[in-house]
């Protein structure tokens, strides 16, 4: 049977804010329209406002080539404490500690993942977005940082599990989880012990998901990563470096796996058909658009019910989230009916 490949931009379009942005300055600062409209960063940094959540960020700040502030995007340490900073001004995160040889991720583009994929629960549900502790995500790959049940927290009060193949990273991501009141009680950090595997092992009979969301890895190799490295350096400064430092951090399971991304998401999909009930979406990032003819025709294999593919856009950086779901639409609102209780 063929499906059909749903792309809904559309979803963007809701006008309703759970948590709102700050007020904008009296300059009134550029807004990124390419973010979703619940984004808390869809204006250029308030750096004087974020200098005062972390004042070591101040001493990074310098005029760029237009002359306004901003900071060398190309320096791990000053990435690191710029998004520390959003986490502080924006979410209230305290504490947000974990080693620099891991990844730090982008906070813009992390939220839009996060609030499309609410959209995306939205639509089959009369568009009310839901809300509370009714609703679990499994996040695939959590990393260090935590940074999907942090937004996801702020934004929606919903529950993640979160899973990974490396001990540091879910001991790190505990402890951030364990030190910021906001997150305790509501993130479940599970060791996957076979680095093979995605779901199997990790999710029981009983489980059930409202989304399972995942950045995978995005190299086949670590001199695909440091080549890449390379060239963003380049971009960003201007300068030629051989061996530059990783802006973003991150250590090689978090960049690189046999295959890269596309041999991740080919063996998630082929994965996800024996959990076809116990979650309501499955979806991941997809940095290569090349990769989704071959996503495509395996998804026809394992033939879900619906398939989406949702642009997104930071920056200069355009990506997209593949989403597919085995329930009906008969499924769906029996699920949302018999769980989901509060809504946005």
């Amino acid at each position: 049977m063929s499906l059909k490949k749903q792309v809904n931009p559309s979803a963007s379009q809701q006008k309703k804010t759970f948590d709102k942005p700050v007020k904008k300055q009296s300059d009134s600062p550029k807004e990124k329209t390419r973010l979703h409209p619940r984004n808390k960063n869809r204006e250029q940094y308030n750096l004087g406002a974020l200098t005062k959540s972390n004042p070591e960020l101040k001493k990074f700040i310098k005029p760029n080539k237009y002359g306004a502030e901003s900071i060398d995007f190309s320096d791990p340490r000053a990435v690191k404490l710029l998004n520390t900073a959003i986490l502080n001004h924006y979410y209230g995160i305290k504490y947000w500690e974990f080693p620099d040889e891991n990844l730090c991720p982008p906070i813009p583009g992390r939220a839009d993942y996060i609030h499309h994929v609410a959209d995306l629960l939205g639509e089959n549900n009369a568009k009310r977005i839901p809300i509370g502790d009714k609703i679990t995500c499994l996040d695939i790959g959590i990393g260090a940082s935590s940074i999907y049940p942090i937004i996801g927290i702020s934004a929606y009060d919903w529950n993640f599990t979160g899973t990974d193949i490396d001990p540091k990273s879910i001991s790190s991501a505990q402890q951030i989880v364990n030190k910021n009141p906001s997150l305790k009680g509501k993130v479940n950090c599970r060791l996957q012990k076979n680095p093979k595997a995605i779901f199997q092992g990790l999710i029981a009979k009983a489980d059930k998901f409202e989304l399972v969301i995942c950045n995978p890895p995005f190299h086949s190799s670590l001199e695909e990563a440091q080549k890449g490295t390379r060239r963003k350096v380049k971009n960003l400064s201007g300068k030629n470096v051989k061996t530059p430092a990783l802006n973003f951090g991150g250590n090689n399971n978090e960049l690189v796996c046999e295959g890269g991304e596309y041999k991740f998401i080919h063996n998630m999909i082929s994965e996800s058909k024996q959990y076809a009930k116990n979650c309501y979406w499955f979806s991941t990032l997809v940095s290569k658009e090349s990769n989704l003819k071959g996503l495509y025709k395996l998804l026809e294999k394992v033939a879900p019910k619906q398939i989406k593919t949702i642009p997104l856009g930071t920056g200069n950086k355009t990506s997209r989230i593949l989403a597919w779901t085995f329930l009906t639409k008969e499924e769906q609102k029996e699920w949302s009916k018999t769980n989901w209780k509060t809504f946005l």
